[in-house]
């Protein structure tokens, strides 16, 4: 006969409601508890009935993620954060992707509502007057962009932005490109601020732009008919596609045009030049949104995690 939840409490020495807790909120039970409780449900072999604890307890113990671009190098560290994070509480997660697209976006959290408990919102590319609507009907955290009153979980865009262009000042250069993201782009509104701030440079502002190497291959041309002699990109697949550009058109990097991306992806440590970037904390993002999304108490609540600059090959020495 298959284990009972009572089997387990007798083997672990414990209440039923304990082995009970152990499953359904596993961060209200003493660690040491949880670990006996786990292995003697691991040798039993028993596996709590997931329906009946949703009836019990009106909750799905899953988790919706809605990521802009599953194929953006970025995202599945943080994916895979939150799941093994998420899994640890007993709770599963549903991954799907927007493309991008607003209107996609929003089918996906209406088509999640009733499935999940909550969802995290990775870059959303929605307004935040329609993401404030859908929160009525469930609950969000926000992942990289400030909405009033929602919890969210930014990754420091403004203070890495600032270290790429001080390091690029320090080079020596003075006429830089801001090469922007999408349409409503917070992180983009986030590195203009940081632009305007910035003593002595004279920006040259080039955008919307698609986050992808095929917006930094578009936006190429531009760039090398600004005059610029050094270019801070929106994330590192836009500046990979606009190295490749500039490559094309003669123009070397960074012989004479320094190029600085942000996210700090696999590819960009492959390239070649190496992609200076600023390396953004995407799996304690994911574990974090996951904490605010499950925890009591944690409307409103707002984490901001550290970025740094990463100096490789990219970036060198303004050319006169």
């Amino acid at each position: 006969m298959a284990a009972t939840i009572r089997d387990v409490a007798r083997a672990s020495g414990v209440h039923v409601s304990t082995v009970s807790r152990t499953f359904s909120a596993p961060h209200l039970v003493n660690p040491a508890t949880r670990s006996r409780v786990l292995a003697a449900a691991d040798d039993l072999g028993y596996r709590p009935n997931r329906a009946a604890r949703a009836l019990t307890t009106g909750r799905t113990f899953n988790i919706g993620l809605i990521v802009a671009d599953i194929a953006n190098p970025f995202f599945p560290p943080l994916i895979k954060a939150a799941q093994a994070h998420a899994r640890g509480r007993d709770y599963h997660v549903f991954v799907a992707d927007t493309d991008e697209d607003p209107r996609v976006e929003e089918e996906l959290i209406r088509t999640l509502a009733k499935q999940v408990d909550g969802v995290l919102l990775c870059s959303p590319r929605l307004s935040n007057r329609s993401i404030e609507r859908l929160a009525e009907d469930v609950p969000f955290v926000v992942v990289n962009r400030r909405i009033k009153g929602m919890p969210a979980v930014l990754m420091d865009v403004g203070h890495g932005a600032r270290l790429a262009l001080d390091h690029l000042a320090g080079l020596g250069h003075r006429r830089v490109a801001l090469v922007s993201g999408p349409s409503g782009s917070w992180t983009s509104t986030e590195m203009r601020a940081a632009a305007a701030e910035a003593p002595g440079l004279d920006l040259v502002l080039l955008g919307p732009n698609q986050p992808t190497e095929e917006g930094g291959l578009a936006v190429a041309e531009d760039v090398a008919a600004s005059g610029v002699t050094a270019v801070l990109a929106y994330n590192d697949l836009v500046a990979l596609g606009l190295i490749e550009g500039l490559s094309a058109r003669g123009v070397d990097v960074p012989g004479q045009v320094s190029v600085i991306g942000f996210d700090d992806i696999l590819p960009g440590r492959l390239n070649r030049p190496k992609l200076t970037t600023v390396a953004m904390p995407a799996e304690a993002a994911g574990r974090m949104a996951v904490d605010l999304l499950l925890q009591s108490g944690g409307e409103g609540a707002l984490v901001t995690l550290d970025t740094a600059l990463i100096v490789r090959e990219s970036t060198g020495r303004a050319h006169t």
